[in-house]
């Protein structure tokens, strides 16, 4: 079934939309750098992979606590404004990680991380579906989700220029955030629109609404950080060289930026509900079929299938939540996305660490993709659910 556009037309606000992608990118970026580099960097401390994947847990709680702190934020601070905020104190949190070494520092800078983070997330997804109409809506968030990924790409490049120690990369991606934060604050005096502050209560009457799209981001989150935070580790495991580790974040970026453009097409032009299921199925076997390949070039090429077939669940959350919402329900329904990308992230940071930990590398991988499988499966029921419900 081909998707209708419906709603209101106007003109996009370019400006605003080249905000929020140069924003996006940014926290791509660090999140890109920040999740490979601190895992070889404890790990070549030592640190077991259960408190390495905690240290992750920390940017999830980040991330959490933002969430339920941007509907009485938004009240008191423009959303332009907080964004911008939020890029600062990213570059704040990232050279804390380049003064420090101590292992609870760290943990607290990776909780601010998430925070600052998270306001860039929610609001910039805000203010991206008001500034967009629907008839262009799965395109620009297919734009939306090749900045996000061509950061994610672009981070773990410095890790073989700068190496794992000194704190360079750290430091380099702090001043790269700085200089963004202030490119935005130009291209948001030029805006037309800016992002709708959360009203009270909105974000649980969200959930309430929205399961699938929740579920979705859920699935998502647990295959991506899975992917960049504990797969780096998980190949240095089985005797891979650090820099291997690092490049296949980029391998798994990389396409997965590609793949956006086309995937944003599809959900202008087919079924949103339809692409959303295939990409949580292909990005479920891929994660499963990773410990049988042998050759390192296999081993890349399923890699950067796994990320673009997982990303493409968030696009499609997204433009979906673009379609289906608008105004102060906007804020709620990225917050609502936050959140579940917390939890997602959370457990897949902590529960794959532990699968190899307490059995094996590979069962890692193997676990995360059984996983992703079955939240795709909650998916396939709730869309026969529905379509049975309207035809009785």
């Amino acid at each position: 079934m081909a998707h209708v556009v419906t709603g209101e037309d106007f003109a996009p606000d370019t400006a605003a939309l080249a905000a929020v992608i140069f924003g996006v990118t940014a926290f791509a970026v660090a999140q890109g750098l920040t999740y490979p580099l601190i895992s070889l960097v404890l790990e070549h401390r030592n640190v077991a992979p259960s408190l390495i994947g905690f240290n992750a847990g920390c940017f999830a709680a980040g991330l959490a606590v933002a969430t339920f702190a941007v509907t009485w934020l938004s009240r008191k601070v423009r959303g332009d404004r907080l964004i911008v905020a939020g890029l600062i104190g990213c570059a704040v949190s990232l050279s804390t990680f380049a003064t420090f070494d101590s292992f609870w520092v760290w943990c607290v800078a990776r909780l601010f991380l998430g925070f600052f983070v998270s306001l860039i997330f929610m609001l910039s997804e805000a203010w991206l579906n008001t500034a967009c109409p629907d008839r262009l809506r799965g395109r620009v968030s297919g734009l939306y989700g090749a900045g996000m990924c061509g950061g994610f790409a672009a981070g773990p490049l410095v890790i073989p220029i700068f190496g794992t120690e000194q704190g360079f990369a750290f430091a380099l991606l702090a001043v790269y955030v700085a200089c963004v934060a202030f490119l935005t604050i130009i291209l948001t005096r030029r805006a037309r629109t800016l992002p709708e502050q959360a009203a009270s209560g909105a974000l649980f009457k969200f959930v309430r609404s929205a399961p699938m799209l929740i579920c979705m981001v859920v699935a998502f989150a647990f295959a991506d950080i899975a992917a960049i935070a504990a797969m780096p580790v998980y190949f240095v495991r089985l005797g891979y060289s650090e820099a291997f580790a690092a490049i296949s974040v980029t391998v798994l970026a990389l396409p997965t930026a590609l793949a956006q453009p086309v995937v944003g097409w599809l959900l202008d032009k087919t079924s949103r509900f339809g692409v959303a299921i295939c990409s949580g199925l292909l990005a479920g076997l891929s994660f499963i079929a990773i410990p049988f390949l042998q050759s390192q070039a296999a081993i890349l090429v399923m890699f950067g299938i796994m990320g673009a077939a997982s990303f493409s669940l968030y696009t499609c959350a997204l433009t979906i939540l673009g379609e289906r919402y608008a105004g102060d329900t906007l804020v709620a329904g990225s917050a609502a996305f936050a959140l579940a990308y917390a939890v997602g992230s959370a457990a897949g940071s902590s529960s794959v660490g532990a699968m190899m930990d307490v059995y094996s590398p590979s069962a890692g991988p193997i676990a995360a993709g059984s996983v992703v499988l079955a939240f795709t499966g909650v998916l396939v029921a709730s869309v026969v659910r529905r379509r049975l419900h309207r035809r009785s």
